[in-house]
């Protein structure tokens, strides 16, 4: 299956700047997999050294929080959108 990912800024220099690359995959396990292979480097920066998402990574397949939904099985049909966000935190 062929997807898009949207990359946030701070992963950018793994994309060489690229906001949205393509990746291959019918889960997002395989989808990280295809980022890895294209974009080497990316992979650590999602997934923990036991090979979960990290705790602090947010990321979503079309609309969905694949936390609620299947974890790195999540289904990536062709053609889905997937969102990788950074938990963003501070304030006064």
């Amino acid at each position: 299956m062929s997807v898009k990912v949207r990359i946030p800024t701070i992963l950018r220099t793994y994309t060489g700047g690229q906001a949205e690359v393509p990746a291959e995959g019918a889960t997002l396990s395989q989808v990280i997999e295809s980022l890895e292979r294209n974009h080497p480097g990316i992979a650590a920066r999602v997934l923990d050294d036991q090979g979960k998402l990290r705790r602090f990574v947010n990321v979503y397949v079309n609309d969905d929080d694949v936390r609620f939904e299947g974890g790195l099985e999540t289904a990536t049909p062709d053609g889905a959108g997937i969102s990788i966000i950074p938990a963003v935190a501070g304030g006064c």
